[in-house]
């Protein structure tokens, strides 16, 4: 498998901190029981408020764009620059964000995973220390209706600013506007293989 498909994006560093998880293996079935059903389980609480994120700086969430440059933006820099990780959490909707990278194993079989955006802190910042990683937009299909917004977001990953993209793929991006800005809610992404290269019409 391309191994630079487990590195790309906003993200693959963190996937590849990460077990592969492939679609369809599903466990086996449990032999029928004779024993009578046990209980029901008590009720369980009410999950606590979501944590209060940081507060976001005005100029990364008044537009869609400026939402994706911030991504984009937040998690790129040289191995062992610090990331400013608040200003990545003031991005993401509290309680409900998820990043989710999904590709395929060396069988060929599709996994995803869901992470929340304290789990890719905790992942990223460990590959970030050791390597540079600079992700970049090359170019988005956007679609806007009321508080909705969708962006495909093809991406290039790099090791340095000016280095050739090690790593190719497509971010999907979905964002709601909750009446004074907008917030990220799921990055879905997957790498390019070759295999599976982009089609021209998300390059452009």
């Amino acid at each position: 498998m391309n191994k630079n498909h487990y590195r790309s994006f906003v993200l693959c560093l963190a996937l590849a901190a990460l077990p592969v998880f492939a679609l369809g293996q599903a466990p086996s079935k449990p032999a029928p029981s004779t024993q009578a059903a046990p209980a029901a389980p008590p009720a369980q609480a009410a999950p606590a408020e979501a944590k209060p994120v940081p507060e976001a700086r005005p100029g990364d969430v008044d537009t869609v764009e400026h939402l994706l440059a911030a991504v984009y933006d937040v998690i790129s820099g040289p191995a062992g620059q610090a990331r400013d990780w608040d200003r990545f959490r003031s991005l993401f909707y509290p309680g409900v964000a998820r990043l989710i990278p999904s590709g395929r194993n060396p069988a060929g079989a599709v996994f995803i995973r869901s992470l929340t955006p304290e789990e890719y802190v905790a992942r990223a910042s460990q590959s970030f220390a050791k390597e540079g990683f600079f992700e970049s937009s090359l170019a988005n299909r956007m679609e806007v209706w009321d508080h909705l917004a969708h962006v495909w977001s093809t991406y290039e990953s790099r090791h340095a600013k000016d280095d050739k993209p090690f790593a190719r793929g497509v971010n999907s991006f979905q964002l709601i506007h909750d009446g004074k800005r907008w917030w990220v809610v799921t990055i879905y992404w997957e790498g390019e293989e070759p295999t599976h290269p982009l089609p021209e019409k998300y390059l452009k």
